[in-house]
């Protein structure tokens, strides 16, 4: 007895335009999601670059360096547009400088913050669409 069979014990052919690919040919739709999977070292790297601008204030800091037309600022400019005390700001452009995403130059009594656009350029390797080829 078939175990295709209807009530009656009748074979009912069913007609269907499926076409079946063989596992060896099946392409996951994850494919290359990991091609080149980050290691624990880069990992832990990249989780310390991303803590340091999970902030508002230090984004809002990266942003103005990066309007200023040489990339670069004074911190004392920097507490009047974030409207916070300079030893805030201070400390948050610490922890950017400590990052690598920043350089510090002292000019005088004040110090100034420029860009490291490599660094910044890592930030968005990060969530950048993965090369075809």
């Amino acid at each position: 007895m078939s175990k295709w069979t209807d009530v009656d014990d009748k074979v009912k052919p069913v007609k269907t335009d499926l076409v079946l690919t063989p596992p060896s040919a099946r392409v996951s739709p994850c494919d290359g999601a990991l091609s080149e999977p980050l290691d624990r070292a880069q990992a832990q790297e990249l989780a310390g670059l991303l803590k340091a601008v999970a902030d508002p204030v230090r984004l809002q800091l990266i942003s103005l360096i990066r309007a200023a037309t040489s990339q670069e600022a004074c911190v004392c400019d920097l507490t009047d547009a974030v409207g916070l005390s300079q030893p805030t700001v201070s400390h948050h452009l610490k922890v950017l400088t400590e990052a690598g995403l920043l350089t510090r130059q002292r000019r005088g009594s004040w110090a100034w913050f420029a860009l490291v656009p490599p660094r910044v350029a890592d930030i968005a390797a990060i969530f950048a669409e993965p090369a075809t080829g």
